[in-house]
């Protein structure tokens, strides 16, 4: 078995990772990173090997990497160049370490030159960088995540404005995302792969929350808008353009507006409707519907991403 690291434990999707693939493989197998001593504690005390990496310093990287064959890159929580050189140091390092194979969180239809979405431009340029060094890969095109969508209805006060239209996507729960990537790390026999993520439906917006409406017993409604409308709203709730700018605390949107309204944008235009079976043959069983997540949603609410801003 392939020494695995799994990078960024302390986070939501790190520590689903963990929780997963502890029961496909022996701890012994496993090396832990994170940026934050204090993330690592718990893990320390259970016995694992644990690691500090911060992607955004290159330095120390390689000593956090050693004796690692296989490697998780869960996208960082920023966008732009920033995202960008914290991925090429992770790869770089791990390349150096001679990590063989990089298990990578990018998005779906990652590398459509008319995709319009914002966030799509740092997966596409981690996915060739990896590519151009020789690596061996499974990219995980990850659909939208569906806790992500779910905080927005509940914290909707009745009305949700959008502006991507009647555009769809196969929303996936975070976990079932980090369930793919704990099955990933472990696969031998898949290389230089690209898989979508996918959830079991193919849904609209409207449809969406047509189901959230029957699941919660609320009464959500869409309104449909223009982008600048959009913008509006989450200026108008603390939450920055992009991300170097400052979220206000306790935002119910950990994400920037361009990020949002570009990722909306792709929908409409259909250039997120991706949707295949490819997370059960990963993992050989079928990821959660919408309608268990809202009939169950204090389970289901996106959270705070952790981001390393030195």
């Amino acid at each position: 078995m392939s020494k695995i690291i799994v990078t960024g434990v302390d986070g939501n999707f790190g520590a689903h990772v963990v929780e997963t693939i502890t029961k496909l493989v022996n701890k012994e197998n496993l090396i832990l990173t994170c940026p934050f001593e204090k993330g690592l504690e718990g893990y320390a005390k259970e016995g694992f090997d644990t690691r500090l990496a911060n992607f955004n310093h290159r330095e120390g990287l390689e000593k956090a990497f050693k004796g690692g064959e296989v490697i998780l890159i869960i996208s960082a929580p920023f966008v732009g160049s920033k995202r960008q050189n914290a991925h090429k140091n992770a790869i770089d390092a791990a390349k150096a370490d001679g990590v063989k194979k990089v298990i990578y969180t990018s998005l779906v239809n990652a590398r459509d030159s008319e995709n319009p979405s914002i966030e799509k431009i740092d997966h596409a340029y981690t996915e060739e960088y990896a590519e151009s060094l020789g690596m061996d890969y499974i990219f995980l095109r990850n659909s939208q995540y569906a806790e992500a969508m779910i905080t927005s209805y509940l914290t909707s006060s009745g009305v949700m404005s959008s502006c991507q239209g009647d555009g769809k996507m196969s929303y996936i729960s975070r976990r079932d995302c980090a369930i793919a990537a704990a099955y990933a790390l472990t696969k031998d026999n898949i290389h230089k792969a690209i898989l979508n993520i996918n959830g079991p439906e193919s849904l609209t917006l409207a449809e969406f929350v047509e189901i959230g409406n029957r699941e919660t017993g609320m009464n959500v409604t869409i309104k449909d808008v223009p982008e600048e409308a959009v913008y509006a709203f989450f200026d108008s709730i603390g939450v920055p353009r992009n991300t170097e700018g400052e979220f206000q605390k306790g935002s119910p949107a950990p994400y920037s507006s361009d990020g949002m309204v570009t990722f909306a944008r792709a929908i409409r235009l259909d250039k997120m409707s991706a949707f295949t079976d490819d997370f059960e043959k990963l993992t050989s069983f079928k990821p959660r519907t919408v309608a268990h997540m809202f009939a169950n949603y204090n389970d289901y609410q996106v959270g705070q991403r952790n981001s390393v801003d030195n």
